[in-house]
């Protein structure tokens, strides 16, 4: 008995290679994803530093898992295709129309929820200095051009 339940908690990490790699890859997601996260949370928007983990290490999983598994890359982008577009699905909870003043309001949120994934599908690929540079580039869009906007419409 307990010989199965070994195999099957070692199922997909045969060896500590494996379990590093992979532990590395879901912990730099959580990080990653929490870089975003925070920068919306300290500006107080909808989804922030619990969701933009969540969706970070969510979306690596599903990367990671068909890759320990054997499945093929071209079964893989597959998975990723459903990840963009069910992430999608989840940004339009975010989005509200204010139908009396027409503005609409979570378009951003709605973005960086979109992004996130995608670097959450970059780690779960290897891909780190990708996922690295969106990150950096999603910051300076979030918080320094964020920031430039607010200072041009106050002088308007």
């Amino acid at each position: 008995m307990w010989e199965i339940i070994s195999q099957e908690l070692s199922r997909g990490l045969p060896d500590t290679s494996e379990f590093i790699r992979v532990s590395l890859r879901l912990i730099l997601a959580m990080i990653l994803g929490g870089i975003i996260g925070m920068e919306r949370e300290q500006n107080d928007k909808p989804a922030g530093l619990r969701t933009h983990i969540l969706v970070a290490m969510g979306s690596a999983l599903f990367v990671i898992v068909p890759l320990e598994l054997g499945i093929s890359m071209g079964e893989i982008s597959r998975t990723v295709q459903g990840v963009a577009t069910g992430i999608g699905f989840l940004g339009a909870g975010a989005i509200v129309k204010q139908s009396a003043t027409d503005d609409v309001k979570g378009l951003t949120t709605a973005a960086g929820i979109w992004l996130t994934a995608g670097v959450g599908v970059a780690l779960g690929l290897g891909s780190l200095g990708i996922a690295l540079l969106a990150v950096l580039l999603t910051w300076v869009t979030l918080a320094i051009v964020g920031y430039i906007k607010l200072k041009l419409e106050a002088k308007a």
